[in-house]
């Protein structure tokens, strides 16, 4: 953070936007007590402030509904609204008063759950609700959100924004971090844009457009936010032929050709990622064929699809693409072993030479390559998986939700890799929630509604209109 000065006011929902690493969540960790300031003062209720912890930010009126939720899985929906807030009664929990509190907090939001239900049985959404009842059990005067729709459906982002503007009506004032810059200009009064640690501009959301916006951002202008080019496909390299999966997939046909982008559409649970998941070996199939540049092939598990040529960037990184705690390097050479091995020995130097060839191609942005790579930012942790695959030389790659949390600037720059490999002659099968995304990055769309296959559709013909009926 350098010099960073804006205000908030009361009953305002202020949006706070920026490219990954641009200082939003160091930001917000000062105001939360986790990080401290070098300089600067925080004014809050008309008094200077300073947090030391977590619990004295929390106790003055401030609350972080983190992106990762913060909720003990095993416990009840009551408990963890009173996480570290328990109400006693002669010495002892006070277990009717909380459960009552709980269920008054949800009413007040219109949401119906059952606060004796372990958390763990809840949707991400309902998650997400009692993320937001636990923050008002705190006094909550200043709700801070960091990309809390990241994971919803659109239903969901339709209850979650309900919510929003039902709490700023009762006069808590919110500090919202997106990505998805459609929320802010359907939810947000004022908007500050961060880059590279510092204030660029404070506006109200009705003096901005997109175009404005991702300027500020982004430092320029965008050309385009979908930069696509245009290739000739080439011969059949997947066949998939009636595919079936019991009760998830039902005959399942499709092709993918060599120098193309094939898209696949639907709500979350049409059965997108299981495509991918049976394909590659991950689910079993039930019956199907899936034919390999002329050949027949059954993966019956992940490894024998990679060593066939496929990939996968994972639509959850985090916990399927990467492991955090180990290096850039570790990370790009992780399925490719046999490359860096030398007698028997994995080669340091072999392994460096490699991650480093990489992160120079794909301009990762990283202190080193053996930073642990939970510490960089979400499009170059991206990157990072995506180096994997190229390191691998794969044919076909899977690129599911390749963009999520992912900053405007950064998804230009994975656009820019997909037409890359495109160019190579490699097969890229994306699998996107995000209808512009698909109609601006694709050549040919599938639409899957309820595990089967809905309609196909060229790039040409394609509307949004045209997918969400499919999709329904």
């Amino acid at each position: 953070m350098d010099s960073v000065s804006f205000s908030v006011e009361r009953g305002t929902i202020h949006a706070l936007v920026g490219e990954n690493g641009a200082g939003k969540s160091t930001l917000i960790k000062i105001l939360a007590g986790i990080y401290q300031r070098d300089e600067g003062e925080i004014i809050f209720d008309g008094k200077s402030v300073s947090f030391g912890t977590p619990h004295e930010s929390q106790m003055s009126g401030f609350s972080v509904v983190h992106q990762e939720m913060k909720l003990s899985e095993t416990l009840s929906v009551a408990e963890n609204i009173f996480l570290g807030n328990l109400v006693y009664r002669h010495g002892l929990v006070d277990w009717k008063t909380m459960k009552e509190k709980a269920l008054a907090l949800l009413a007040m939001l219109g949401i119906d759950i059952n606060v004796n239900q372990p958390v763990n049985e809840l949707s991400v959404a309902k998650k997400q609700m009692v993320e937001i009842c636990k923050a008002l059990n705190h006094n909550c005067k200043l709700l801070v959100m960091d990309e809390p729709s990241a994971s919803l459906t659109e239903r969901e982002q339709t209850i979650m924004f309900a919510t929003i503007r039902k709490l700023k009506a009762v006069g808590v004032t919110i500090v919202y971090i997106s990505h998805r810059l459609e929320e802010i200009f359907d939810l947000a009064d004022n908007v500050t844009v961060l880059r590279d640690g510092q204030k660029i501009d404070t506006l109200p959301v009705s003096e901005v457009d997109r175009k404005k916006l991702i300027s500020l951002m982004v430092g320029r202008d965008l050309v385009s936010e979908y930069p696509k080019e245009q290739f000739t496909p080439g011969e059949v390299v997947l066949e998939v032929k009636n595919l079936n999966r019991a009760n998830v997939l039902h005959n399942i046909s499709f092709t993918a050709r060599k120098g193309e982008i094939l898209a696949f559409a639907g709500l979350v649970g049409s059965g997108r990622t299981e495509v991918a998941r049976a394909i590659l070996g991950i689910d079993k199939i039930d019956s199907g064929e899936i034919i390999y540049k002329g050949r027949r092939v059954r993966h019956k598990e992940f490894n024998r699809a990679i060593s066939n040529g496929f990939g996968l960037v994972p639509e959850d990184r985090k916990s399927q693409g990467l492991i955090l705690i180990h290096s850039v390097s570790e990370n790009i050479c992780m399925v490719n072993i046999g490359k860096i091995i030398k007698r028997g020995v994995v080669s340091s130097k072999l392994e460096q030479m490699y991650s480093d060839d990489f992160v120079k191609k794909l301009h990762i942005v990283t202190p080193s390559l053996s930073a642990e790579v939970q510490y960089l930012s979400g499009g170059n942790q991206q990157k990072v998986v995506i180096a994997k695959w190229l390191m691998q030389d794969s044919d076909i790659i899977f690129f599911d939700e390749p963009t999520r949390g992912i900053d405007v600037g950064a998804k230009v720059e994975i656009y820019r890799l997909i037409n890359g490999l495109v160019r190579e002659g490699k097969v890229i099968i994306m699998i996107s929630s995000e209808l512009p995304e698909i109609l601006g990055i694709s050549d040919r769309i599938i639409v899957m509604h309820d595990g089967a296959i809905s309609g196909e559709l060229m790039r040409q013909e394609a509307t949004q209109e045209k997918i969400i009926s499919m999709c329904v």
